[in-house]
């Protein structure tokens, strides 16, 4: 069969192995895997491109030359605010805000902490500063919150701090005022001011102004954006670049596009580069959110298991959360985010036993790619939780990822007796190891129920859907007795995030911060006056979005702009995003339209009890989401066979330990299951790129859209 040309070429880059995925004109997709090389992401992009190309039968310069998006998602950026090797910075802000980074905000400060550490607040301690205080400067103007000047800027001020800055040689300058964002004259003066100095010194000094970057309320999280934006994306365009200019060499003729917080596409050169610092993640949702739609399940809880991490996120009939504050790295951002959960729980980590008090410990360091688990031989003799799965026979040390990878599963065992086993008194190294499997399962089991308790949901309402290179391989243990609807799976689960990427559009939101008081009972006039100031922001970010897309190539008929608002029941602390039901307000009865997807929004999210419509409601955000669409892969669907599975499926037997002893266990191919297979436990069903382990008693059904229900017995 002659197959279309790939379009599409979907990149995510995790901790330890990177993904790609081609998807063609029909949605058709083969993917791709290797290791992540952080040093340079571009080699770790290529091998796995290469390999996607290799299960296509193309070769790289062919795909290169014919698709018309190559998109990229990772976390480089990320890992340079959590490792702290950003640019050295410079602030200048309002003259008595001087100490705010020092200050920083109570939940960022306990941010990552566990229950004992905030019970405890001799152990807690401030992020450290992204700028020093001693490159901090206060200039004198105000603006008040109506956007009036009560005070006028003292520019002389703002001349000495600039060149003490250039002076001490920083290498990029932040501007945050405490109103910039009602009225910016005065960032705007600075940035004149600044840039002209800048130049007499012939100083190639960056300058990032808080207006430009999240022109929104709350100085303190508005501060934090500006500072990340400046400090870590700086050298986090500089990998983009690596892989936009490895792409080009290979016959690329565009703009690698990567994904941004909330979801959507742009392009690697989007001013606001720190709105894309969590896209591999990101991409797991929306891929999730993408397979709900398609095969009716609209109400599902994700997670996604790799070699560093336990993502976790809810989609909600078919929504999923945006959250506007998240908190990054201990840093409180004004940023809008598809809202995540994450524990410190992979496959990766490494296994630590303290030799005084037998205290087992979970990470937080990981073995990552380089060297990687004992079992790779490259040098660590640190064990970790996959050097357990190896231990136990759960993995195939031919098959890692499709035998490019040879485990050696005797130095994961001596290394492990050693330093695990023995320091906790276990003569038994296997039941040494499957108690730590069973810990990693557990934290991954205790951390979904929790997000479920924390927002009033029952299982029993939601499916779990299971991803992540490690998912498939402990699905088994950590969803066990939560009580899900559904538990589900794929062939691609190594790869989920890359393909969920790949089910984006391009898109982008423009916000400003308001203040509208929605009474109780107001009268028509009071009404339309506040309907009329909603239509005027609209339109105005409607130009805004219009004109930036444009820019990015996007013609007008393909733009399709969605008005958003974030609301509240007047005195509460907390917004909930809606989408505007309709394009325009107009008068009292559009606003009255709006207030009713309020409170049916907020119904479903806290429960109808919780609303406090007495009130009044308050708006204090409006928005405007700009999109253009884009090809996408789809998922085939097939008539359902036989139970049975086609015996070239069958790969033998092997012994894996369970429940505190050998059991004779089936393998089976993963590729090679067809819609309407069943398989029952104990049983281990291999891919190159990830394993599904099936507990005794257990069963494991593929449906017609090729998905892997997992059933507990």
């Amino acid at each position: 069969m002659t197959r279309s040309r790939p379009v599409v070429a979907g990149i995510d880059a995790g901790g330890t192995m990177t993904d790609t995925i081609l998807v063609d004109q029909s949605g058709e997709f083969t993917v791709g895997k290797a290791a992540t090389t952080p040093q340079c992401e571009a080699l770790g992009f290529l091998e796995s491109a290469e390999e996607a190309c290799h299960y296509r039968g193309i070769g790289l310069e062919t795909m290169f030359r014919n698709v018309d998006v190559v998109l990229y998602s990772g976390t480089g950026m990320l890992n340079v605010l959590l490792s702290r090797t950003g640019r050295r910075l410079g602030l200048i802000t309002t003259r008595g805000m001087e100490d705010m980074v020092l200050m920083g905000r109570g939940l960022q400060a306990w941010s990552g902490y566990s229950y004992s550490d905030r019970l405890h607040a001799v152990t807690h301690c401030h992020p450290e500063p992204l700028v020093s205080r001693l490159d901090t400067f206060g200039v004198t103007e105000r603006i008040d919150h109506f956007g009036d000047v009560i005070i006028e800027l003292y520019e002389h001020e703002v001349r000495d701090a600039v060149i003490t800055l250039i002076d001490r040689r920083v290498e990029a300058i932040c501007v945050c005022l405490l109103f910039a964002h009602v009225n910016p004259t005065h960032e705007r003066r600075i940035a004149e001011i600044a840039r002209a100095e800048l130049k007499a010194h012939g100083s190639e000094t960056d300058l990032y102004l808080s207006h430009d970057v999240r022109p929104v309320v709350r100085e303190q999280s508005r501060l934090n954006s500006v500072l990340i934006e400046a400090y870590a994306t700086g050298r986090g365009r500089q990998q983009l670049a690596s892989i936009q200019d490895t792409a080009a060499r290979h016959g690329f003729r565009h703009t690698v596009q990567t994904l941004q917080s909330f979801g959507g596409l742009t392009s690697i050169a989007h001013p606001h580069l720190h709105e894309t610092m969590v896209s591999g993640p990101i991409g797991g949702i929306l891929g999730a959110q993408y397979v709900g739609r398609l095969i009716g399940t609209d109400s599902l809880v994700v997670s996604d298991l790799g070699g560093t991490s336990f993502d976790m996120g809810i989609i909600t009939r078919g929504q999923v959360r945006i959250e506007h504050e998240p908190v990054m790295g201990r840093f409180k951002l004004n940023l809008p985010m598809i809202a995540m959960d994450t524990i410190g729980a992979g496959a990766g980590m490494h296994l630590k036993v303290d030799p005084v008090t037998g205290k087992v410990s979970l990470g937080p360091d990981s073995a990552g790619s380089e060297p990687g688990p004992v079992c790779f031989d490259k040098g660590n003799l640190q064990p970790t939780v996959c050097d357990c799965d190896a231990i136990l026979g759960r993995l195939n040390p031919e098959y890692f990822l499709g035998g490019k990878v040879r485990l050696n599963v005797e130095l994961a065992h001596e290394a492990f007796r050693k330093r695990c086993a023995e320091p906790l008194g276990i003569d038994n190294v296997h039941d040494a190891a499957e108690g730590m499997l069973t810990m990693l399962e557990s934290e991954a089991s205790t951390a979904l129920r929790r997000i479920l308790s924390a927002q009033g949901i029952h299982p029993s309402e939601y499916a779990l859907l299971s991803y992540g290179g490690s998912g498939p391989l402990h699905l088994g243990g950590y969803s066990r007795d939560i009580g899900f609807s559904d538990i589900l799976t794929f062939k691609f689960a190594a790869a989920f995030s890359a393909f969920g990427c790949t089910t984006a559009d391009y898109q982008k939101r423009f916000s400003r911060s308001v203040r509208l008081d929605v009474p109780l009972a107001g009268d028509e006039e009071e009404m339309s006056h506040v309907a009329r100031r909603i239509d005027i922001v609209w339109n105005d970010l409607r130009r805004q979005a219009g004109n930036q897309m444009k820019a990015d190539g996007h013609s007008a008929n393909n733009v399709h702009c969605k008005p958003f608002l974030l609301m509240r029941f007047t005195g509460q602390l907390e917004d909930v995003e809606i989408a505007s039901p309709i394009e325009l307000v107009a008068d009292s009865k559009g606003l009255e339209t709006v207030v009713a997807t309020f409170v049916d929004t907020y119904r479903k999210i806290n429960r109808c009890v919780s609303t406090y419509g007495q009130a009044g409601v308050t708006i204090v955000e409006l928005g405007v989401a700009a999109s253009a669409a884009k090809i996408k892969p789809k998922l085939v669907r097939k008539q359902l066979g036989s139970p049975s599975p086609c015996q070239n499926t069958h790969k033998g037997q092997r012994e894996v330990y369970f429940g505190g002893s050998w059991h004779s266990t089936d393998l089976w191919e993963m590729d090679g299951l067809q819609p309407g297979n069943e398989i029952g436990g104990p049983a281990v069903i291999e891919h190159p790129a990830t394993t599904l382990v099936v507990h005794p008693g257990d069963q494991v059904f593929v449906d017609e859209w090729s998905i892997l229900h997992y059933r507990h017995g």
